[in-house]
């Protein structure tokens, strides 16, 4: 597939077509709480032979959050580079099957640690998923990708897992029914506002975060009395 814009079109797409998922996670993503998935991204050093950097690190995907329409342009990534956010954007706007996508997931990229082996790209792959796959964690997965951009190939891995996950994430939500419209807009946020107003009349620094959800999901002028209400209470 080829991007329509010419952002860096080279390097994002030679990235994402020279990844390879070794080892994906046996455990989907949560619906309902945050996911720590454990990466492993094997690359060969540009300009060297038999030389290997392995990247061993974490990406952490907050729970799914259903999104209205005016929502849904906002950051689904953060920590993550310029060139892997192009691509996030590409698969918004083109990616309709990734519908985990719209519910809103925040995907936080944590580095841990780099070595850089002197081997074959074959025999590093080989070590690399006979120790992952003996620690037997869930959440692990072994990426073969390039060196620069490699962010793109963890981004790359992400939409594999969540393409996985999708459908699970989807019947919790349902079962639910939390995708039920009511108003106009889905059962969760209604929730989740309420929840936020509860919370602001408590703690007087939760106001303002609550006035951006509002706008956010472009239902301010719907509770703007309301609001206003709360926040006269605490000046």
């Amino acid at each position: 597939m080829q991007p329509d814009q010419p952002y860096k079109q080279h390097d994002i797409w030679y990235a994402v077509n020279n990844t390879r998922i070794l080892m994906t996670p046996a455990r989907r993503l949560e619906t309902f709480g945050a996911t720590m998935l454990n990466y492993h991204l094997i690359t060969e050093l540009l300009d060297s032979v038999d030389r290997i950097r392995v990247r061993e690190g974490r990406i952490q995907a907050q729970r799914p959050q259903i999104m209205t329409p005016s929502s849904y342009a906002g950051s689904l990534l953060d920590g993550f580079g310029e060139e892997a956010e192009q691509y996030a954007e590409w698969l918004r706007n083109h990616e309709d099957d990734l519908r985990i996508l719209q519910y809103g997931f925040v995907i936080r990229k944590e580095e841990i640690s780099e070595e850089i082996v002197s081997d074959s790209l074959e025999s590093v792959c080989d070590r690399v998923c006979k120790r992952i796959s003996s620690k037997d964690d869930p959440m692990a997965a072994v990426v073969v990708g390039v060196d620069e951009p490699w962010e793109v190939c963890l981004l790359k891995l992400m939409v594999d897992v969540i393409r996985e996950s999708a459908p699970g994430n989807v019947r919790d939500i349902q079962r639910r029914h939390l995708l039920d419209d009511v108003g106009g807009v889905p059962r969760a946020i209604r929730q989740e506002i309420e929840a936020d107003f509860a919370e602001a009349a408590r703690r007087p620094d939760m106001i303002k975060p609550l006035g951006r959800k509002l706008q956010k999901h472009g239902l301010f002028e719907e509770y703007e009395d309301r609001f206003y209400a709360l926040l006269d209470t605490k000046r």
